[in-house]
């Protein structure tokens, strides 16, 4: 009884055969090298925003690159290059690890570099120094670190990408595949929580007393 050779090149039955990405000629991929891969610190700083955790946000970022080298092909010369990345991660983020429905070890993200989330909101303010923007410069970076990964999932999303890595509201509406106004709702919901929770940190460490004066 002779055994026949199986063809690999032949999908399984019943599964339709995946259509292989175009290979990259040797200039695309040296502008994959110098143009994508420097942004991998600033997708981990995202990728650690969203999962709370060191090793899932490697392997988010791990998997991003993955996607985005076999989809360079598609990527237009001359768009927002960080924008198309972060569409990628946070897509990966909401089908894959979303899905896992686990609650990840909340950590410090210290080694995620300069965090100028409070930077931006004091930029909105008024001219003169308010209350608010006295307390947060009395805070530092992990308190403030710390309230935003406390924050609701899509609150900290949307403040995330707004006030920490800078996206426009319809850039992050396409990232997330929600209207601009869901975003803009998130981001006011998020920001004003955020606020709050570090208000109340400054009201432990004594920095405003009653009635919200500062001190």
């Amino acid at each position: 009884m002779s055994i026949g050779v199986v063809n690999s090149s032949q999908p399984a039955p019943g599964l339709k055969a995946k259509k292989a990405p175009p290979k990259l000629s040797a200039e695309d991929l040296q502008r994959f090298e110098d143009e994508a891969l420097p942004l991998a610190n600033v997708l981990y700083g995202g990728a650690l925003r969203m999962t709370r955790n060191p090793a899932d946000a490697a392997d988010l970022v791990q998997e991003t690159f993955l996607r985005a080298f076999r989809s360079w092909h598609q990527f237009k010369e001359g768009t927002n290059l960080k924008a198309w990345l972060y569409r990628i991660l946070t897509n990966l983020y909401i089908s894959s690890y979303r899905v896992k429905k686990r609650e990840p070890q909340i950590v410090s993200t210290s080694d995620n570099g300069d965090f100028d989330l409070y930077q931006s909101l004091v930029d909105r303010a008024e001219p003169a120094a308010s209350a608010e923007s006295i307390v947060i410069d009395s805070l530092g970076d992990d308190e403030i670190k710390n309230a935003l990964a406390d924050l609701p999932e899509d609150f900290r999303m949307a403040v995330s990408l707004a006030d920490i890595d800078g996206f426009s509201y319809k850039e992050i509406a396409d990232m997330l595949d929600i209207p601009i106004g869901t975003v803009m709702s998130r981001l006011h919901r998020g920001r004003k929580a955020l606020q709050k929770a570090l208000w109340v940190v400054a009201e432990r460490r004594g920095l405003v007393g009653q009635g919200g004066r500062t001190k």
